[in-house]
């Protein structure tokens, strides 16, 4: 199990097969996960019992999955509360905003990766855990030395109070009751966590809400998956708003910490048109910085400028564009802002949490204060968008150290773009290598980096003409093919097709 236990590790959350052939989340490693995470907060807080909530989403091993959490936890000394179908962010503002007493919590989810997948997130007061956190449990979970007693297990649910501290968030800002009145909302949950959102938010604030698909629970996500992202789940959301004439649909991932949208003309709203949209919002109110993850446009920098604010791109994965935040707050700049093009948003009035169900909430406030015949795009109607975008990515071969051969490769493609004509080097940039392109070698940019958690270097391109794309990639192939290690075919594909 000492193996298998480090491979489980996938950025702050631990996730693993847990259904069919090639079962990595075993019992015998979700239990033991189960009690290091005990162990752990026992060093932390210098307890030796602890209250701790545990949810599950949609996932067909979420039962199998908590039984074992549940024998972890309890033959720990610690008790157990169930709060049954949940979303992510629930299991962390119960931590702030119940009178349960809890002390920490862990979600049961592998968010939207295919149905045989699951895995734990854990949580304290204080936040998520980070990597380092998740190591040190781990190497807990390895080492043994648990602690021992006899928990209690109670059951009890929480989406009702969570929804309504959404409602009563949409009220407040909009002083009325059913703010919502007239509107058509309708809400895709991909069959994951989201399903509560049509009933239990959208329709005590007056929405109608007849044309909501794939709410049922399902954790084999039989109609698309459960992913903002993915263009078949946006296509399949901008159908319904279409046939159903509403005026904004809503789309959530399986446990609800991100989400995107659809306006009412079908065009989705995701990604830097999302950012730029939440960030039209909050700048309205007080200039600050928003910060994102490395592959945003420059037609979201200039949009953001253009209202005030200041872009700051930093290093992607959700967590370390909520830190970087977090930082510049702690230092005195204001940031009230932290998203990824994923759809992970962290405001500065909700603890940062990245919760896709709050990210509705405050665009669902927008959208109750249009006059009669304006869109919520309008207010995004100046955003400077490129011809092509577009991301291709490489694989590494067997054989080699992909982390330090990738870093290698970045490094020497910067000093290549540092000597080239026609091409400027990014200056300021947190992540890989960010190259722009004149008009006539592409008219445009690309990043190469490293993936945040796998044996991949994707390649972002963007480009203000039609075309303009492939000549990126083709200056950057005939770089790349001095480097014998990295597949190359995906690139070679964009190109040719």
């Amino acid at each position: 199990m000492q193996s298998l236990l480090k491979k489980l590790k996938s950025g702050t959350d631990v996730r693993g097969v847990a259904v069919g052939d090639g079962i990595t989340l075993t019992d015998e490693a979700v239990i033991a996960i189960s009690r290091a995470f005990v162990k752990w907060l026992n060093r932390k807080y210098k307890k030796t019992s602890f209250k701790i909530a545990v949810g599950h989403d949609s996932r067909i091993s979420a039962q199998r999955v908590l039984s074992c959490v549940k024998e972890g936890i309890l033959s720990s000394g610690s008790d157990l509360v169930y709060t049954g179908l949940s979303s992510t962010p629930s299991m962390f503002i119960l931590l702030k905003k119940s009178d349960w007493g809890c002390d920490a919590s862990i979600m049961i989810t592998a968010s939207h990766l295919p149905y045989n997948r699951n895995g734990l997130k854990f949580f304290t007061p204080d936040g998520g855990l980070d990597g380092k956190d998740i190591d040190e449990i781990l190497s807990i979970a390895e080492g043994g030395g648990f602690l021992s007693g006899k928990g209690e297990f109670t059951e009890k649910l929480y989406m009702d109070e969570y929804s309504q501290i959404l409602v009563d968030t949409v009220r407040k800002a909009c002083n009325s009751e059913a703010p919502l009145k007239g509107k058509k909302i309708i809400v895709d949950a991909g069959n994951g966590a989201g399903g509560f959102f049509a009933e239990k938010v959208l329709i005590p604030l007056g929405a109608n809400t007849e044309g909501s698909q794939f709410l049922q629970p399902d954790g084999y996500f039989p109609n698309h998956i459960p992913n903002p992202e993915d263009k078949g789940a946006i296509d399949s959301l901008s159908e319904a708003v279409l046939k159903c004439k509403a005026d904004l649909g809503i789309i959530f991932d399986t446990d609800v910490d991100r989400a995107g949208a659809v306006a009412a003309n079908g065009e989705e709203i995701n990604r830097n048109r999302l950012i730029a949209l939440v960030s039209a919002i909050l700048l309205k109110d007080k200039p600050g910085v928003i910060v994102t993850d490395s592959v945003t446009s420059d037609g979201l920098t200039q949009f953001i400028e253009s209202l005030g604010g200041k872009h700051l791109r930093f290093v992607r994965g959700y967590k370390n564009v909520i830190d970087k935040s977090k930082e510049l707050n702690a230092s005195g700049v204001y940031s009230p802002l932290a998203m990824e093009t994923s759809g992970h948003a962290a405001f500065i009035d909700n603890y940062f949490l990245d919760d896709g169900a709050y990210l509705i909430t405050r665009l669902l406030i927008c959208l109750a204060s249009l006059k009669e015949g304006e869109s919520i795009t309008d207010i995004i109607r100046n955003l400077p968008e490129p011809e092509e975008c577009a991301e291709v990515r490489l694989s590494f071969s067997d054989a080699t150290d992909f982390k330090a051969d990738g870093q290698k490769v970045i490094e020497e493609l910067k000093e290549i773009a540092k000597k080239s004509d026609g091409i400027v080097l990014a200056q300021t940039n947190y992540e890989g290598a960010r190259i722009s392109f004149g008009k006539d070698g592409g008219d445009g940019w690309l990043l190469a980096r490293m993936s945040v958690h796998d044996p991949v270097m994707p390649i972002n391109f963007e480009s203000n003409s039609k075309g303009g794309n492939r000549v990126m990639a083709q200056w950057l192939l005939n770089v790349l093919q001095a480097y014998p290690f990295l597949n190359l075919d995906n690139l070679k594909n964009f190109i040719h097709n």
